[in-house]
């Protein structure tokens, strides 16, 4: 799993606290409980968990490891916390962790998080130790185009997340600056299988890959791909994407997993009668796909 990303939150240790407090005598503090209401979150692979942590006097805390199965049904909303921790709590972030880990400190990729005030939390993906941002006001345009090859017979089968509504190429996408440990990735889902046409970090330049684009050309400055080239075994290039499904995900970096993280902002079906050269808009799904919920200690 990851661990480049450093806390958002100033001062945090990489060792966990103990989850008891003991007195002079020795004795184990009362525990309380920590009450989790997330949605939207997915099911992950059988090498990985959830696990929730509080912030306590500047460290992370683990209020324990959960799964999530195939209908977004946690394993387990309630926690056993140290009743002084509890108290003394000021944040709840939520990670994905390796499993089984080694590692007692957080893994970089923290997903949602919430400040308390009082004993609730509202949690979501804006807490500075996230992405920073709600999303909710993101969109995107693409258009089908092939402008690395001199074939005027293939256009359907690249995809460009640009904007030629007023004649000439724009910017398309709209989407926060993201911070340090994440990237932006577009996809093409084709006959079901994703394909990715590459990362980035800013909408207005090309991401970082091309490994299916012609040679007759250069593409344009803008996120996208033409899928003309060394198709994979599963696919023949060049295809036609109608009926695909274009979608813009938020990875972490650097990325054990080749399939498209959980955090899926914009998605589009294209038409099954779509144009080429024609822009397309996608779709915010955020409300639906960005975890959210409350966290009560």
């Amino acid at each position: 799993m990851k661990k480049s990303m450093i806390w958002a939150i100033a001062t945090l240790m990489t060792t966990t606290v103990a989850c008891d407090d003991e007195d002079d005598n020795g004795n184990t503090s009362s525990n309380g409980s920590l009450k989790m209401n997330i949605a939207n979150l997915a099911e992950l692979g059988a090498d990985e968990r959830y696990e929730g942590w509080i912030i306590v006097n500047g460290s992370p805390v683990s209020t324990g490891l959960f799964t999530v199965n195939s209908a977004g049904v946690a394993s387990q909303t309630s926690f056993e916390v140290s009743q002084a921790n509890l108290d003394a709590a000021t944040d709840y972030v939520l990670t994905i962790e390796p499993f089984p880990d080694t590692d007692p400190a957080p893994s970089a990729i923290k997903i949602a998080g919430g400040s308390f005030s009082g004993n609730n939390a509202t949690v979501n993906v804006n807490h500075p130790a996230a992405l920073g941002s709600d999303f909710n006001t993101a969109s995107g345009k693409y258009i089908l185009a092939t402008p690395t090859t001199a074939d005027t017979t293939d256009e359907k089968s690249g995809i460009w997340f640009l904007d030629i509504s007023g004649g000439s190429p724009a910017t398309g996408l709209n989407l926060p600056t993201l911070p340090a440990g994440w990237a932006y990735e577009g996809w093409v889902v084709l006959n079901g299988e994703p394909l990715s046409t590459g990362r980035f970090t800013d909408v207005a330049m090309a991401d970082d890959a091309a490994p299916f684009s012609g040679s007759d050309a250069s593409g344009p400055p803008f996120p996208g791909e033409d899928l003309v080239t060394n198709a994979p075994s599963t696919q023949t290039f060049p295809t036609d994407l109608s009926g695909a499904t274009a979608v813009i995900s938020i990875e972490p970096q650097p990325d054990n997993s080749p399939m498209p993280f959980a955090f899926k902002p914009l998605v589009h079906m294209i038409s099954a009668t779509a144009a080429d050269h024609v822009t397309y808009d996608m779709t915010n799904q955020v409300s639906s796909n960005f975890p959210a919920g409350t966290v009560t200690k």
